[in-house]
């Protein structure tokens, strides 16, 4: 079915309303690191419209990707060919992330908080949890090492956006300065959700609203966190995503509907 929304024309899904929202945010970005999914589509979608200059660095040790059609993994080949330096591991995470060179780290969660620290490691109790999640990956080198982060959830509900964390698998700065570490980035800025914007200026603050997305109110996301979440005095409405937007993601970064559902 999604593969007949050809061009600018039909419904506009929560995948592209996601990815379009995150990729205006990438404007006068540089240098980002990139998950595989919504962050790889807002990548390639930014690279068309506010950030043609953008490099894109993925996991696996790709820097400055420029692949002929969307990757399904970090290790996809498409990924290799045409990339300006493809380094070790130890580079990546050692002089790459570590040197200061990541303007945003883009990261998922099953869960967030208020202060922006995340949890990808299990639902419920860690001795008996409901569900057992993959864990951090490398995204504890990205919450401390990036400039910024922007995360990108699909759900936006109280259990999801939690008061206290089921676990905290990825500290945010403020968290991470508790216990004695000093960060070089400010943590998590931006969480771009089925309903909205939420914000933070980094360490101290804590996420507010900022914006929602058309047809949805600031009561409607407040129901849905799980913290008493404050917004800004005057909270926006987010562009819908325009014809030529929805024409690019559709028919020039994601054809084939490798993540557009």
């Amino acid at each position: 079915m999604s593969g007949q929304r050809a061009g600018g024309t039909g419904p506009v899904t929560s995948s592209e309303l996601l990815s379009v929202v995150a990729a205006r945010e990438l404007a006068c970005r540089r240098t980002v690191f990139a998950g595989i999914g919504l962050p790889t589509l807002a990548a390639e979608l930014a690279r068309l419209t506010v950030a043609p200059g953008i490099e894109v660095v993925y996991e696996s040790g790709v820097c400055g990707a420029h692949p002929s059609q969307l990757p399904e993994t970090i290790a996809d080949a498409v990924l290799i060919t045409g990339a300006e330096a493809v380094v070790s591991m130890p580079t990546l995470f050692g002089s790459v992330l570590q040197g200061g060179h990541i303007d945003v780290g883009f990261l998922g969660a099953a869960q967030i908080d208020r202060w922006g620290n995340l949890n990808t490691s299990v639902i419920g109790e860690w001795e008996r949890p409901s569900v057992r999640l993959p864990g951090s990956g490398g995204a504890v080198e990205v919450m401390a090492n990036a400039r910024e982060v922007f995360v990108v959830m699909r759900r936006h509900t109280p259990r999801s956006f939690a008061d206290v964390l089921d676990f905290c698998t990825t500290p945010g700065p403020d968290r991470a300065l508790a216990d004695g570490i000093r960060p070089l980035g400010v943590g998590v800025t931006r969480v771009i959700t089925e309903l909205g914007v939420l914000a933070r200026d980094g360490v101290g603050d804590e996420l507010r609203l900022v914006a929602v997305h058309p047809g949805v109110t600031v009561e409607q996301v407040r129901a849905a966190t799980g913290w008493k979440l404050k917004a800004t005095d005057r909270v926006t409405t987010t562009d819908p995503p325009a014809p030529a937007e929805l024409r690019l993601l559709r028919d020039d970064v994601d054809p084939n509907r490798v993540y557009l559902r």
